[in-house]
């Protein structure tokens, strides 16, 4: 029988170094990277909405027009409604205030002139208008008795004007009473001023006396001076 090689007798031992070995070297080698992660679908987005229909708003109803002077004083002219009405009286307002005398007088003439019968409330606003630009008392207390006609007026252009005369009759009210106010004090002082000046004449006429009782000259041997009878 042949002797085994030593080779041979040795590799059985050395099975347990190598696959301990094999085991280390496994375990040091590293881990294979991850698959990257599949990029997401992209999500559909939703169509935007589409804009709303343009509603064109229904056209306002006509409104009845009422004639009247605008601006300048021209008869005639026709304004849409009672605001634009009050807007026109107002700026003849602005124009009487700014009038001379002469100008205005022809103004209360040519206002005046209209028939009752063919007057209308805003030409009534218009004349109280003009008379409130006087300074008259009688003109003021007419243009009242216009505005308060005004104001009793049941039509409907009169009572679109009904809040602008309301408020020219408020005015014209507290100025006829600052004016009356103003007058009773103007007498006052004008008789407080009359009773001074009779005061001064008398006292002058006092002094007058005075200074004639002095000026006499004084009688000889000291006799007593003769008093007048």
């Amino acid at each position: 029988m042949c002797p085994e090689p030593r080779a041979s007798r040795a590799f059985p031992a050395l099975l347990p170094v190598l696959a301990a070995a094999a085991l280390l070297s496994a375990c040091a080698l590293p881990a294979p990277p991850a698959p990257a992660p599949r990029p997401a679908a992209p999500v559909p987005l939703a169509p935007p909405p589409p804009p709303p229909p343009v509603v064109e708003p229904a056209p306002p109803p006509p409104q009845a027009a009422v004639a009247m002077p605008v601006q300048g004083g021209l008869p005639g002219a026709v304004v849409p409604d009672s605001r634009s009405a009050s807007v026109a009286l107002l700026a003849q307002a602005d124009r009487l205030r700014r009038m001379p005398p002469q100008e205005l007088a022809q103004e209360l003439a040519r206002l005046s002139e209209m028939p009752e019968a063919q007057r209308q409330p805003g030409d009534d606003l218009q004349l109280a208008l003009a008379l409130g630009q006087t300074r008259v008392p009688a003109d003021l207390a007419r243009a009242q008795g216009l505005l308060q006609r005004v104001l009793a007026n049941p039509r409907d252009d009169a009572r679109g004007l009904h809040p602008l005369a309301a408020l020219l009759l408020a005015r014209y009210t507290e100025q006829r009473r600052v004016e009356d106010l103003l007058d009773k004090q103007t007498q006052q002082v004008k008789e407080q001023q009359r009773r001074i000046e009779q005061l001064n004449e008398r006292l002058e006429a006092v002094r007058a006396i005075e200074r004639s009782l002095t000026a006499r000259p004084a009688p000889p041997n000291g006799q007593p001076r003769a008093t007048q009878p």
